[in-house]
């Protein structure tokens, strides 16, 4: 009996655990993933593809006759990657331009909570260009800690938390003298601060149904105990404690519910994932961020989580019929360590041998994220570089064993958090 086949277009860990959970599936016939990664090869095969050439991206899709489309990245979606493949009746996991907003442009975000009453912070959104307006509104009516948002894509950088008047009128200027900033500040959205710890639920959708995954925590910050710059991810766990099943229901019914319902009486049904980014105080939850697409590190964690087949929800979700589609989740834990290049998230070098992947046992679970493959041997090509899962019946089992993963694999200047799900064990 043929199977589905897919193309999934990323090249990073999050694509990997896409990949990886597509080809696990007795219902997948191939996976495709483009550009994909040394670890994505071994769930199918790799095609070289310019995630901004749409043509290429049709054609291939054409080519290899594939059932659904899955997008990994944000910005193919922000660009409106999604229309092009409905408009030639390819399926897609993944929003269309219009949904993909929510993530690409912060006013955006705001302005739709605030007409679907949608639970978050108090913001004002102003034109970068308007110093002056700025400037006023943060000295007679901003209330400190002050939150500067650029509203366009960012890479993680866009997000500003003030603890003065005078530091975030400074960061008008930083702001201004940074080219790739300032293109994603064209307007700058200044929000209430909001005090408690973060997690994310993430809530597939097929246009009017959905499901939700496992709750997740990010570590965001580079250093242990949540010290030091910002990154992309250092590592992350499920489920999240801080997310009670209170919070859960009323993640449903205040947030997720009222945005599918909101987005299809604008003619624009969202489909694929809706990330969503939760500040939980007092167990009540309010949206820091949505993004229009899985979280990574979190993706590599929550696709492991789930034992129902995630091949057959994708195509469920791509074609309406997720009502159908029961999901079954392992009853203990997940937890995923990111291992870095030193130096990262600023500069680092790249080019180190990777060590120890060929001697992991068969039930060992990697995500390559940042590597490329040069004679049969992997090496270490970006600033985060791979995913160490770790499994357990209790979260402090899965930390453990993630770690015991971790002590096997080396490689010049690895770097990594010795702290992840640390905040999970507290609340245990």
């Amino acid at each position: 009996m043929p199977g589905y086949r897919f193309l999934v277009l990323g090249s990073g860990g999050r694509e990997h655990a896409i990949s990886w959970a597509l080809a696990k599936s007795p219902k997948t016939a191939e996976v495709i993933t483009a550009p994909g990664n040394p670890g994505t090869a071994q769930c199918g095969i790799n095609v070289q593809l310019d995630l901004n050439d749409h043509a290429a991206i049709i054609q291939t899709a054409k080519t290899h006759e594939v059932d659904v489309v899955v997008v990994g990245p944000e910005l193919p979606l922000v660009n409106g990657i999604a229309d092009d493949l409905r408009s030639m009746g390819i399926a897609v996991f993944g929003p269309d331009k219009y949904g993909a907003q929510l993530e690409g442009s912060k006013e955006f975000a705001k302005n739709l909570m605030e007409e679907f009453g949608v639970p978050t912070a108090a913001y004002q959104s102003f034109d970068f260009s308007d110093h002056s307006a700025i400037k006023t509104y943060i000295r007679e009516k901003a209330q400190t800690p002050i939150v500067l948002k650029a509203d366009g894509l960012a890479a993680g950088k866009g997000v500003f938390i003030c603890e003065t008047k005078e530091d975030a009128i400074g960061r008008l200027d930083y702001i201004q003298a940074d080219k790739a900033l300032a293109a994603a500040a064209t307007k700058l959205v200044i929000e209430e601060f909001m005090d408690g710890e973060e997690a994310s639920v993430f809530a597939v959708c097929d246009g009017l149904n959905y499901v939700l995954l496992t709750p997740a925590q990010d570590h965001k910050r580079i250093g242990d105990g949540d010290t030091g710059l910002n990154t992309g991810g250092m590592g992350a766990y499920t489920p999240a404690p801080v997310v009670s099943n209170h919070v859960l229901n009323q993640v449903k019914t205040e947030i997720v519910e009222p945005m599918l319902k909101g987005m299809q009486a604008k003619g624009h049904p969202y489909v694929g994932v809706l990330y969503v980014g939760l500040m939980i105080k007092d167990d009540y939850s309010r949206v820091v961020e949505f993004n229009c697409r899985f979280g990574d590190p979190e993706c590599q964690v929550i696709l492991p989580q789930l034992e129902s087949d995630f091949a057959e929800m994708i195509v469920h979700a791509a074609n309406g019929t997720l009502s159908q589609y029961k999901p079954l989740f392992y009853n203990g834990f997940h937890c995923s360590v990111v291992l870095a290049s030193d130096g990262y998230p600023e500069f680092y070098e790249k080019g180190k041998q990777i060590h120890g992947l060929e001697t992991l046992s068969e039930e060992s679970v990697v995500f390559h994220s940042g590597t490329k493959e040069f004679e049969g041997l992997i090496f270490t090509n970006g600033g985060r570089v791979l995913n160490v899962l770790g499994k357990g019946d209790t979260l402090n089992s899965a930390i453990n064993n993630a770690y015991e993963i971790v002590k096997k694999i080396s490689f010049d200047n690895i770097y990594y958090r010795n702290d992840i799900g640390q905040k999970g064990l507290k609340r245990i």
